[in-house]
């Protein structure tokens, strides 16, 4: 059984938030079942985008940075992504070391 996506969502930006990560809700997608990019800018014009996929070899799903390139580009990209996917939700964090705690979750 997996958690609702808006209920993920909320616990994540809790745990950004504790460590003092700005973090923005770029795109509302689907509150159960939505897909979920996180954007995490690095301050300097550069941004990775990061999302979950299954690993079929150890059958668990994993964050992936599925991006890198500029701020631009990687708006460009989550936008076609969002243009693909009504459900998917966009997260948007800034943080120059890169730190997004995804591992954590």
């Amino acid at each position: 059984m997996r958690l609702a996506t808006e209920f993920w969502i909320k616990a994540y930006i809790t745990r950004l938030r504790a460590v003092h990560i700005p973090v923005y809700v770029v795109r509302h997608g689907e509150d159960t079942s939505g897909g979920v990019l996180v954007k995490v800018a690095l301050l300097n014009g550069q941004t990775h985008i990061f999302e979950q996929r299954y690993d079929m070899l150890s059958d668990a799903r994993k964050w992936e940075c599925v991006f890198q390139g500029s701020d631009q580009e990687a708006n460009e990209w989550s936008d076609r992504q969002a243009g693909r996917d009504p459900d998917l939700w966009v997260i948007e964090l800034e943080d120059r070391e890169g730190r997004h705690l995804l591992d954590e979750m």
